[in-house]
């Protein structure tokens, strides 16, 4: 705690000096200046209130009896103390005033940056608006005054923190990118968060059209972004992170600050029916319909909304990455989009399949194709349309709704519960 009671511009005394003398007090020290007397130069001008002391003079009443100069009761308090170091940048710096009220707040880094904060409602304190930055040198001037209008002063400075601890946070966009309207942007750290409102409340999402983006988590270490329908074709979004000076767990910091721009391209939702077996797809209001083949009666596809994470030219696909033991292991998968995390994927087909009539995959949406892949085939003209972020709803399947954590399925969250 620095504690600071200072006399300062604003002193009043009642007093007159003799021989007209004026009294002042400046940083606590009472300098007088005299003026011109009746005496010779150098004669004996002392008379009774005197100091008696070359240069010197007391300040008096009008009978005579010397007076104390008026000092402020404001008494300005600043924590943390002055020369404090490894302060935590969040929650530590407080200014406060007792007896009087805050009139002037000053922060500055060691760069002369201002800190941004308010005066209370009722003058009697003031915290920055957000947390400090880590690592760096502050200084504090503040001022106050009490009910009779005399100022009370307090500096401080004091370094804050450079962690030993920082934990690294991994989103699934790129700078300047283009996704679809679907697209969820999911933020993955590598470890487990503790304080979450404040990590959530550092990742906010800038829109040239208003769009309100929420954050929801998932578990301690994800947490994923949307809006509350799915984005409007042509949004530009920029994702501001601030999280290196954000104590994400106890004596654990962020370690990003940065901004990442990207673009919601045109819109397309597909459909596929379980039921009809065709997908509908549907581009800037556009429709076309397409034969395809789902999930087998024993092993259906997931219902509800899905996104395309990822888009491959040609995988590999073996059954025992998904549970399914020795089922299937292709080596050349064509036009292989992913939608779920657990392994289930919108993909080219060149193996015997009744696409249109039955559905006979693992789960999986395909479409016919050749082997190697072909532009020109139904797989290559719905793959090369495609962009991450494009929808694809399953209806009329047997299988459940998909998780919402199962790759980019929170739309299937209502936005009450987001």
């Amino acid at each position: 705690m620095n504690t600071v009671r200072a006399a300062g511009a604003a002193i009043r005394t009642t007093s007159r000096l003799r021989h007209g003398a004026v009294a002042m007090l400046t940083g606590g020290v009472l300098l007088l200046t005299a003026a011109c007397s009746g005496g010779s130069a150098g004669g004996d001008t002392s008379g009774p209130g005197d100091t008696g002391r070359p240069g010197e003079a007391a300040a008096t009443t009008a009978s005579g009896q010397a007076t104390t100069p008026k000092t402020s009761a404001a008494v300005v308090s600043v924590e943390p103390k002055d020369g404090a170091k490894d302060v935590a940048p969040a929650n530590a710096l407080n200014v406060s005033v007792a007896n009087g009220k805050l009139t002037t707040v000053e922060v500055t880094d060691k760069d002369g940056k201002p800190v941004a904060g308010a005066i209370t409602p009722d003058g009697t304190g003031w915290k920055p608006s957000g947390p400090l930055a880590v690592g760096t040198l502050y200084r504090v001037n503040a001022q106050a005054k009490d009910g009779e209008g005399l100022v009370a002063a307090a500096a401080s400075s004091f370094t804050t923190l450079t962690p030993d601890r920082k934990v690294s946070a991994n989103d699934n966009i790129t700078d300047n990118g283009t996704y679809g309207v679907g697209m969820i942007v999911s933020v993955e750290f590598t470890k487990g968060i503790k304080n979450k409102d404040a990590v959530a409340k550092a990742i906010t999402f800038e829109t040239d059209n208003g769009t309100e983006v929420k954050g929801h988590w998932f578990g301690d270490d994800r947490i994923d972004f949307r809006p509350a329908e799915l984005w409007k074709p042509g949004t530009k979004v920029t994702v501001h992170y601030r999280l290196k000076n954000v104590e994400v767990s106890p004596g654990v910091y962020g370690d990003v600050d940065k901004d990442e721009p990207f673009t919601i391209g045109r819109s397309q939702v597909s459909t596929a029916d379980a039921a009809s077996h065709q997908m509908t797809i549907v581009r800037d209001g556009k429709s076309t319909t397409v034969p395809v083949t789902l999930g087998a009666d024993a092993t259906p596809s997931w219902g509800g909304i899905m996104v395309i994470m990822s888009k491959t030219k040609v995988t590999r696909m073996n059954s025992r990455t998904v549970g399914l033991g020795g089922e299937y292991d292709i080596p050349d998968v064509p036009h292989a989009m992913r939608l779920t995390t657990s392994g289930t994927f919108v993909h080219g087909n060149y193996w015997p399949t009744p696409f249109g009539k039955a559905n006979t995959s693992h789960g999986c949406v395909s479409m016919q194709d050749v082997k190697g892949g072909s532009d020109t085939s139904v797989a290559g003209r719905f793959y090369n349309d495609s962009m991450v972020g494009d929808v694809v709803k399953v209806v009329n399947t047997k299988e459940k709704t998909v998780a919402p954590d199962n790759g980019m399925g929170g739309w299937n969250l209502p936005w009450a519960q987001w």
